[in-house]
């Protein structure tokens, strides 16, 4: 599975890699974590048709575990392609595998998430947490992970105020 979305986004998500129903489907974040996702960019009026949503790896390791770095750098041609060809302004990196990834970072995603952060060719990286851990963490109370996507979110689409962007590009 490849990603879908808006062929121009100025926003590109890039998750970890397939579920169990994006593995079936052939569709990127469509299962439960998928449809949070699509709930958290409405939020902000941001319709997931305007982004495009991918992942670092283009097929569900086995036991759905996390992907190795040999896997990453193995669909990393991939990923690179997609990013060449939409040129967004902004990646999300949903959860610590991505982040880790374009960040070359060993802090988790506590620490990074949040914050704008240069990339190659002046891309930002904008880390967040994976819709699927928001969803094993239900709590709303302030200083949550579901409150800071909240803050997260609002403040992605500020920065493409900012910048005079529509997601679409």
């Amino acid at each position: 599975m490849f990603g879908e979305g808006h062929p121009r986004a100025a926003v590109m998500l890039v998750g970890e890699g397939p579920g169990e129903v994006e593995d079936d489907t052939g569709r990127p974040f469509v299962g439960p974590a998928g449809q949070l996702l699509t709930d958290i960019l409405k939020s902000v009026h941001i319709a997931r048709e305007d982004v495009y949503i991918t992942n670092v790896v283009k097929c569900r390791p086995p036991g759905n575990r996390v992907p190795t770095k040999v896997e990453m750098k193995a669909c990393w041609p991939w990923l690179a392609a997609q990013i060449a060809l939409i040129n967004p302004k902004v990646v999300v990196t949903l959860g610590n595998t991505p982040t880790s990834w374009f960040l070359s970072s060993d802090q988790g995603i506590t620490e990074l998430r949040g914050r704008f952060h240069r990339w190659k060719g002046g891309i930002e990286v904008f880390p967040m947490y994976h819709p699927s851990y928001l969803l094993r963490n239900q709590s709303r109370a302030r200083g949550s992970p579901k409150h800071q996507t909240w803050l997260d979110v609002q403040a992605l689409k500020d920065r493409l105020t900012l910048l005079s962007l529509t997601p679409a590009g």
